[in-house]
């Protein structure tokens, strides 16, 4: 991230980062750093993130869902070519799927929308927000 570009927000609050290396921003951080690293880094820094892509319905229903419960997550809406650096940093052989939209919640990959919501039905997606500080609770809307 290393110029984050501010857009227009959209209709549900999010912001548009800028994954790809820039040093025209006030904001650059550090040019050496690549993307791969940035992606893991926003993983560790954020309870919860979500990797999009721009326009996703499915994210929106993932960020609705949260906000409900009453979590406002870190959004990183990706370009079509972003969402192969997205999938090479964050791999996991297990895994299958596309890369975004994917969650990540206290640094461990969640996973689309469909675990998400299958993580929320069992009653633990709560708990695991709780866990990470993402959620007080005293903050709980169930």
């Amino acid at each position: 991230m290393q110029g984050i570009k501010r857009f227009l927000p959209p209709s549900d609050g999010g912001v548009r980062l800028e994954l790809s290396p820039t040093t025209t921003s006030p904001l650059a951080l550090d040019v050496s750093e690549t993307t791969e690293t940035r992606i893991q880094r926003l993983i560790s820094e954020n309870p919860v993130i979500i990797f999009s892509r721009t326009s996703c319905c499915m994210c929106h229903v993932m960020k609705r869902l949260l906000s409900t419960i009453g979590v406002h997550p870190t959004v990183i809406e990706l370009d079509e070519d972003e969402i192969g650096v997205l999938s090479a940093a964050v791999h996991e052989g297990d895994r299958g799927g596309d890369a975004a939209p994917v969650v990540f919640i206290g640094g461990s990959r969640v996973g689309g929308l469909e675990s998400l919501v299958a993580l929320h039905l069992s009653g633990h997606l709560v708990a695991k927000l709780v866990e990470v500080g993402a959620l007080g609770e005293m903050n709980m809307v169930l």
